[in-house]
């Protein structure tokens, strides 16, 4: 079957994307992908893009919808680039997350028996993150904060994202508000001129405590102490205002200089038993609930007996190895961000342990001048970045040796990629856990257990 852009066809959808958009097959094999769709729709779909062996599509009419279809209850679906789920039922949701990290492991990783556990479900799928980067911009009406549209800098106005929580929002019409009033503007990156770049919110849910950063083009805003009190107001836990210098021509959100104008300089929350302090540029699972249970699964796969030097990879603010420090006998954390660091030593001095010591570095570098030193693990630990782990490194890992490695991810295809390297190395997959943190999005979170062969 022939088609080119703008043909009008009939298509089922039988599987997804692991980035959420539906997948139906036409008569002579061309897969076409058509997002916001649901297993098991049979749509009306208009052509948008052809290649040769698959085309683009979007919805033109739900002729029989899935059974998994639900209400769409938010007026940016579809256009934000943040949800993709939120007109299936959540059972759908876990069952494609699933699928997601199955077809990777055997796909991409060659794996064909590996144990993968069901999806770790999320008790709160609305509200559950305690962290906002809104990019703002000059509209008619003022200025505005949203979010990016899929693959552009386009940005998306949204008034009160059903991920977060309601007092974000306040903080949202409060800044409009000021803007408007003080007649300043939002940074336009096409011109360098404008000072509001983004507004970045944390929240620390078990100690009702709120930080708002301002990152703007300069110093700070004109009349930042009527913000300040406008802020502190209408927004009874607040502890931290903070303006970040980020004058740079740069997709990166943060600058590297930070100034605190109201409270404190952090905010902390409890994780696990222990007491945390999050700074701006610090690291920390955005859904706090679920991370306790990700991190649980963690220890579980760690199988610390008291004796062991665990080694903490990626360890941001020391979460994951401080939440483990009381069953082992020295942890080493590594991590690149200095600010981080410093916030996993002040969070080891807080929760009284002793038996940590944080190196400021990259992974690679740390792993091999830790070998060098003879520093032998027992068991690592890793939690990278979307890209995973490269090649060096997990040969570094390795040659150290250890009993157990415990891969946290948040990436199922770079985490398949990396556990057949690893199996090339001597180690062998036991399990996977995948841990649902980001509900209504297509990401899904992963722990993975592999253990050193005799």
């Amino acid at each position: 079957m022939d088609i080119k852009k703008n043909d009008i066809i009939k298509l089922k959808i039988t599987s997804m994307t692991s980035q959420g958009s539906g997948v139906g097959k036409i008569e002579g094999g061309i897969v076409v992908f058509v997002p916001m769709s649901a297993i098991g729709d049979e749509l009306s779909v208009r052509i948008l893009k052809v290649k040769k062996t698959y085309a683009y599509g979007k919805i033109e009419e739900v002729l029989n919808p899935s059974e998994s279809r639900i209400e769409v209850d938010c007026p940016n679906f579809g256009k934000c680039g943040g949800c993709v789920y939120r007109h299936i039922s959540y059972n759908s949701e876990k069952e494609i997350k699933y699928q997601r990290v199955r077809d990777a492991t055997e796909r991409i990783g060659g794996f064909k028996d590996i144990k993968i556990n069901p999806v770790v479900e999320n008790d709160r799928v609305n509200r559950y993150r305690n962290k906002a980067q809104l990019p703002a911009q000059n509209t008619e009406n003022g200025v505005e904060f949203g979010f990016y549209a899929n693959h552009s800098h386009r940005i998306i106005p949204c008034n009160d994202c059903l991920l977060q929580p309601k007092d974000f929002k306040k903080v949202m019409d409060i800044t409009k508000d000021f803007m408007q009033k003080t007649s300043q503007s939002a940074y336009d990156e096409r011109t360098g001129r404008g000072k509001l770049r983004h507004l970045y919110i944390r929240y620390a849910e078990m100690t009702d405590e709120l930080m708002v950063c301002y990152v703007v083009n300069g110093n700070g805003l004109k009349q930042e102490d009527v913000l300040i009190k406008e802020l502190n107001d209408n927004i009874p836990n607040l502890k931290s205002v903070v303006f970040n210098s980020n004058r740079e021509n740069t997709n990166v959100v943060l600058g590297l200089k930070n100034r605190t104008a109201y409270g404190r300089d952090y905010i902390e929350d409890i994780l696990c038993g222990k007491r945390f302090k999050l700074s701006p540029l610090s690291f920390y699972q955005v859904n706090r609930a679920q991370a306790e249970k990700l991190y649980e699964i963690a220890k579980k796969y760690a199988d610390l007996k008291g004796n062991e030097v665990l080694l903490d990879l990626y360890c941001g603010t020391g979460t994951i190895g401080l939440s483990m420090a009381d069953c082992c006998k020295k942890l080493i954390g590594v991590e690149i961000i200095e600010d981080a660091v410093n916030d996993a030593v002040k969070n080891a001095e807080k929760n009284n342990i002793n038996n940590a010591r944080f190196i400021c570095g990259d992974a690679s570098y740390a792993s091999q001048k830790l070998r060098q030193e003879g520093v032998k693990p027992d068991v690592i630990i890793v939690d990278p970045p979307r890209k995973g782990l490269d090649g060096e490194l997990i040969k570094t890992i390795s040659k150290m040796s250890p009993e157990r490695v415990v891969y946290v991810s948040c990436d199922a295809e770079t985490l398949a990629r990396d556990l057949k390297l690893f199996s090339e190395k001597n180690y062998s997959v036991k399990e996977i856990t995948p841990v649902d943190l980001f509900s209504r999005t297509s990401h899904v979170e992963n722990v993975c257990l592999l253990t050193k062969n005799s």
